[in-house]
């Protein structure tokens, strides 16, 4: 067995549950997200990025917890695996820690979980500075540097490791936010510490940039474009500063970090969950404004799950709408947008080139596509 890869795996089962129902995030409500009727999805996350090392599963062993923390998928996928820590049913940030401990206690090469910034944040109380840690973003807040930027890319970097590349190791910034402040308009990120992780700058995210937009000229004119085209279709306005500026010039209410929807200039439907999105736009031609978080480049699946999958294919990539000052843009310096819808095929089918609204009558084509996608 001393060719064998051991593979620590920890999924967070409660992870991303608040996003798909508007709780910004899933600390402390997670009672409340799943009385909303929302359902975990951190183990599908997970599974897609083992996926791509499927046809590795005779060279790999994952050392993991109990049930829905990891040994549940793997025996869905068929990996050799052995359970290093018993959870109880219902899960708690404890169980994450112990669950580190355990598995670091058993002897892995690397530590991939699927998580959110407090799946990170526990895990880096307790992990061994040495440990190489990977995270799959199934989280809410993804504002930490030890992330792939799809589960896809995760799985990516692994592949990379199996095939006996030169990946070389980097310290990435774990943050978090305060999520109350959060659920009120208020982005206040802190930096906890840095976890090492695999140097793959393809596929491992760059930690948010803060700030607000203070060209107020810029987003003004973005706002005038936006509005020039508003007809009889409702518009789904997503989240962010970009956003806001057209509900603002509107005199528009707007949740900054939630979605709300227009008809006609008005609005219709204020901070919606993922399954009133589906209702209220049901069989209605639709428009969606998003913007991209700054630094990252992502433009679905941060802070913004209440866009799902079935949303965005009935929406139909024709009638996205993308905003971006140039400023933002050229802070990427040519990196790609990102997507992470949950359905890697149809992130597939949404890269491409968009037209990205940068001022009035002023557009920028820029391209939209995942590095580990393009890397199939």
């Amino acid at each position: 067995m001393s060719n064998t890869f051991r593979l620590g795996v920890i999924i967070n089962p409660l992870a991303g549950l608040g996003g798909s129902v508007a709780l910004k995030g899933s600390d402390g409500v997670a009672a409340e997200a799943m009385a909303r009727g929302a359902e975990p999805k951190a183990h599908l996350r997970l599974a897609q990025a083992l996926e791509v090392i499927l046809p590795y599963r005779d060279k790999v062993e994952l050392i993991t917890a109990s049930g829905a923390m990891g040994e549940e998928v793997a025996l869905q996928l068929g990996f050799n695996h052995q359970v290093a820590y018993h959870s109880a049913v219902e899960t708690e940030a404890r169980d994450t820690q112990d669950a580190v401990r355990a598995i670091q206690a058993s002897g892995v090469d690397l530590l991939l979980f699927a998580g959110g910034d407090g799946t990170a944040r526990d895990i880096f109380a307790v992990v061994d500075e040495t440990l190489p840690v990977l995270g799959v973003p199934a989280g809410v807040k993804i504002h930490s540097g030890v992330y792939g930027i799809t589960p896809h890319a995760s799985g990516m970097v692994i592949k990379l490791l199996l095939d006996g590349e030169l990946v070389s190791l980097m310290t990435g910034d774990v943050m978090d936010i305060d999520e109350v402040a959060f659920r009120q308009g208020t982005v206040k990120a802190r930096r906890f510490g840095e976890m090492l992780v695999p140097a793959e700058p393809r596929y491992i995210q760059a930690v948010k940039m803060g700030g607000r937009e203070v060209d107020e000229l810029v987003l003004g004119d973005i706002a005038a474009q936006v509005i020039d085209q508003m007809e009889d279709e409702l518009f789904i306005m997503g989240s962010g500063s970009t956003v806001a500026a057209v509900m603002q010039e509107l005199g528009l209410a707007n949740t900054l970090l939630g979605v709300d929807v227009i008809a006609h200039r008005q609005l219709v439907g204020s901070d919606l969950t993922a399954n009133e999105l589906l209702e209220l736009t049901q069989d209605r031609q639709c428009k969606l404004v998003i913007t991209l978080i700054g630094g990252q480049g992502h433009i679905l699946g941060r802070g913004n799950q209440q866009l799902s999958s079935r949303l965005i294919r009935a929406v139909g990539k024709e009638n996205i709408i993308i905003l971006a000052t140039k400023t933002k843009l050229k802070a990427l310096e040519g990196r790609p947008l990102i997507v992470d819808s949950g359905d890697p095929e149809l992130d597939a089918e949404l890269c491409g080139y968009y037209k990205v609204v940068t001022g009035y009558r002023d557009y920028v084509m820029y391209q939209v596509a995942n590095p580990d996608l393009v890397s199939r």
